[in-house]
């Protein structure tokens, strides 16, 4: 008896189970569009999970990123030395250019910095805005700059061992170059204007200042470092005229304000600074190669000679150059109205 009513329960207990899980498969029974569109959901619900977290940590890295750049050129002193090194190769290879250092405009992004400055040039007794220069570094190493130059004559994009404006008396560039003499004759008197004179031979700054006189202004000189007088055959690789402006200036950021030293001494030493990093500076300048280890041992050893210079005055007063049997070639730069004084 107990044994038949054990297995009455135990088919009662299953018969109920059965009509239990019947029920519930028929209650929450999902449909197979249903169970698409729950997968659906879960899907979009992972994606914006996952771009939730993605923007967060891109929110997170953007100010660590941008501290960091601030850091590395502000603080770490980097941005400064970049902008001397810029600064610097404009006044020794770039001739009658000047540029006010105050005014140079740096824009630090994600471990690049983009400067910007204007360039002048001295024609007469003003200075004029020569162009404007634009040279980004990705760390410390510089694009080649972009220039937007707004002189009449600009000067060439690339160089080679000379210009196109001045030409070492040794050297077998200008030996087919014709002077501008009937250029600077047909200019009007009421003019001032800016002439690049090649000299027929080597000889001191201060003799060639001494030579042209006083109704005249020597702003810059092409210093003979022994590499202006060789042909490319005989050298590895081309090399850019150097120079220095031969008259103090007297705004305070410039290097050759003459309060400490001479303009000769502020020339050597910017040199040596340059050799430093001398890639980046050959970038900001136009030249292939500056070779300055080579060209600074030379001038230790035999001086300061200079072969060219350029020159500003009144335009009848450049005429008068002509008479001038140190000059070998006159090319005419910049011309501008009378401001002379």
């Amino acid at each position: 008896m107990d044994k038949k009513q054990n297995q009455n329960d135990e088919e009662l207990y299953h018969s109920f189970l059965n009509e239990s899980m019947e029920d519930y498969e028929e209650s929450y029974k999902v449909t197979e569009k249903n169970q698409k569109k729950l997968i659906k959901a879960g899907r979009n619900d992972a994606l914006k999970t996952n771009i939730m977290i993605s923007l967060a940590i891109i929110l997170l890295i953007v100010p660590v990123l941008t501290l960091s750049s601030f850091l590395y050129y502000a603080f770490g002193g980097k941005a400064n030395h970049l902008i001397e090194i810029a600064t610097k190769t404009i006044y020794v290879t770039e001739p009658n250019m000047s540029l006010e250092e105050i005014e140079v405009e740096e824009d630090i992004g994600f471990f690049t910095m983009d400067l910007t400055f204007d360039v002048f040039k001295r024609i007469g007794q003003e200075d004029y805005q020569a162009g404007e220069y634009s040279v980004d570094f990705a760390l410390d190493q510089p694009n080649y700059p972009e220039r937007e130059m707004k002189l009449e004559k600009p000067l060439p994009i690339t160089a080679d061992m000379e210009t196109d404006l001045l030409y070492h008396p040794d050297g077998p560039y200008g030996a087919t170059v014709y002077s501008d003499w009937e250029i600077l004759d047909h200019l009007p008197d009421g003019t001032v204007g800016e002439v690049y004179l090649s000299l027929n031979q080597l000889m001191k700054p201060e003799e060639l200042e001494k030579q042209l006189g006083n109704n005249v202004e020597v702003r810059w000189v092409a210093v003979d470092t022994g590499f202006e007088d060789k042909p490319l055959s005989e050298v590895d690789y081309s090399v850019a005229p150097i120079g220095y402006p031969l008259q103090v200036d007297s705004t305070t950021w410039s290097p050759f304000n003459g309060r400490e030293q001479s303009n000769e001494e502020v020339f050597l030493d910017i040199l040596k600074f340059l050799a430093k990093d001398e890639k980046t500076a050959e970038r900001v300048s136009r030249a292939r190669s500056l070779a300055l280890g080579e060209r600074i041992s030379y001038i230790e050893k035999n001086g300061i000679q200079v072969y060219g210079a350029v020159v500003t005055g009144p335009t009848p007063e450049l005429r008068k150059l002509k008479e001038h049997d140190l000059i070998h070639i006159m090319k005419v730069g910049e011309v501008k109205l009378w401001n002379w004084k």
